[in-house]
């Protein structure tokens, strides 16, 4: 490729990551979110306390402009599979395009079905329906996730397919190992996992923030409760996942774990886990490495003495970039032990029942907020970029998949989402934190008692129930 090929895979590169990382922070939230939504939900249900309603109706709001963000932004990634990628859209389109139709035409369906209801039908429909609606719309994020991580496992190992007279990937015979493909029940449930992880900390945050102005009214301390009970019994569940995950990495991408335990290197003899260091992939070294011996063949190959390949056993070309996912593995791993600390610290407050009066743990909370966020994007970072130089693993490369673009093109669009980006969605991140800046309290309200209407006929009052008109009657008859 010609230098100026170079700098235009580069930017849609740059433009792809971009959009993607600004979209995954608004459904690793409010796939959580749902979830909790209708948890509160069903609390109120079954016991009738107005704390759990005054919550909901709280978060619920939160919900509502999280979950707009995340649509939006999830639109604009789709248009660069025609300008950007191109060739990447045609060669995988007979693969990649039903398994996310199937995702608008499930999840998205259920979603926009039932969050109409959910949002303004609280005091239009019987308590029951309400529910449902909430779980519906839950089970629809749930869902969605489901559709568009079996996408992005099939990239990463691609089974069951082959290859038509057109060049093309179709399916081979049918599509249950496409759809259940090696790595995927591994990336749905660490994904999820991390969804939940990251609405906890957030919830667990907000009520940290409340707690330490002194707001200790009921709805406070249930939300930090509840968010520190997820923290302390799912951080240790996702380290779980994660090593498995880890695991079945090793088996169908060797070069990826590899560059994430930075080994240039192979260790006949038992390799050593690398905490630190500073990898230098044109000096094929860690350089002032901080290890432990052995360790990381005990991890991977649960014997300290297995011996574990090295990068030099793969081609120069076939090599994922190891200085990015070398560090954003770590700080992957890293906010997750911190996770886990927050909760075990959470289990000794609630056991020397001082878990609304710790000052300590309430500040850990806070600064632990967005840690799910940056989290989760470190481990796309580090899934993706992992995966280079393929866009579908060991039979694609990504610089064959980009469409014929020019870099002025490219860049002057990646300047325009970086702006847009930046100008509409930060304000929208921040309402959220003024909306989350008010402590939830008794009588709290709900979200409009109606969508505005901007455009179209606005119905009369008349078409309220019973064909009544609500408004009184200030005609001279009524006099």
């Amino acid at each position: 490729m010609t230098a100026v090929d170079d700098t235009a895979l580069l930017l849609a590169r740059i433009q792809f990551a971009f959009t993607v990382s600004f979209h995954f922070i608004f459904p690793s939230f409010s796939i959580g979110l749902a979830s909790y939504l209708a948890v509160l939900e069903g609390l109120w249900l079954k016991t009738g306390q107005d704390k759990y309603l005054n919550l909901f109706r709280y978060w619920l709001k939160i919900f509502a402009i999280a979950f707009a963000m995340g649509v939006v932004s999830g639109i604009v990634m789709s248009y660069q599979f025609g300008t950007n990628w191109s060739v990447f859209s045609d060669k995988a389109g007979p693969v990649i395009g039903p398994l996310m139709a199937y995702e608008v035409l499930t999840a998205f369906f259920l979603e926009a079905g039932f969050l109409g209801v959910m949002l303004f039908g609280m005091s239009r429909v019987g308590k029951g329906l309400h529910f449902t609606a909430t779980l519906m719309v839950a089970l629809g994020t749930f869902i969605s996730a489901f559709w568009i991580l079996s996408v992005n496992s099939w990239m990463q190992t691609p089974v069951g397919w082959a290859m038509n007279d057109a060049g093309q990937f179709v399916p081979a015979a049918g599509w249950w190992d496409i759809v259940f493909n090696p790595s995927f029940p591994y990336r749905l449930v660490h994904t999820v996992i991390a969804a939940y992880l990251t609405t906890a900390l957030v919830v667990g945050g907000v009520g940290a923030w409340h707690l330490l102005k002194g707001r200790k009214t009921d709805e406070t301390k249930t939300m930090f409760s509840m968010a520190m009970w997820m923290a302390a019994l799912v951080a240790p569940a996702q380290i779980l996942v994660g090593d498995l995950h880890g695991l079945n990495t090793l088996e169908h991408q060797p070069a990826k774990v590899m560059a994430m335990e930075g080994h240039f290197q192979s260790h006949p003899d038992g390799a050593p886990l690398i905490l630190f260091g500073l990898p230098d992939d044109e000096a094929e070294t860690v350089h002032a490495a901080v290890e432990i011996p052995k360790l990381s063949s005990l991890i991977l190959k649960h014997d300290p003495d297995a011996p574990l390949a090295g990068l030099d056993t793969v081609a120069k070309a076939d090599r994922p970039p190891v200085e990015i996912v070398f560090w954003s593995f770590r700080i992957m791993v890293g906010l997750g032990f911190l996770m886990l600390a927050l909760g075990l610290l959470s289990l000794v407050a609630r056991a020397a029942k001082k878990l609304h009066d710790w000052r300590l743990l309430h500040r850990f909370a806070l600064l632990m907020g967005p840690s799910g966020f940056i989290a989760v994007i470190a481990g796309w970072v580090t899934t993706e970029v992992g995966r280079q130089p393929w866009v579908i693993y060991n039979l694609l490369r990504t610089k064959d998949a980009v469409a014929p673009i020019d870099a002025p093109a490219v860049a002057t669009s990646l300047a325009a989402f970086v702006i847009v980006y930046f100008v509409v969605f930060g304000i929208g991140t921040l309402y959220i934190l003024k909306l989350m800046g008010h402590a939830p309290h008794p009588g709290e309200s709900a979200p409009a008692a109606a969508p505005i209407r901007s455009a179209g006929i606005t119905p009369s009052p008349a078409m309220g129930r019973g064909g009544a008109d609500p408004r009184p009657d200030t005609s001279e008859e009524a006099e």
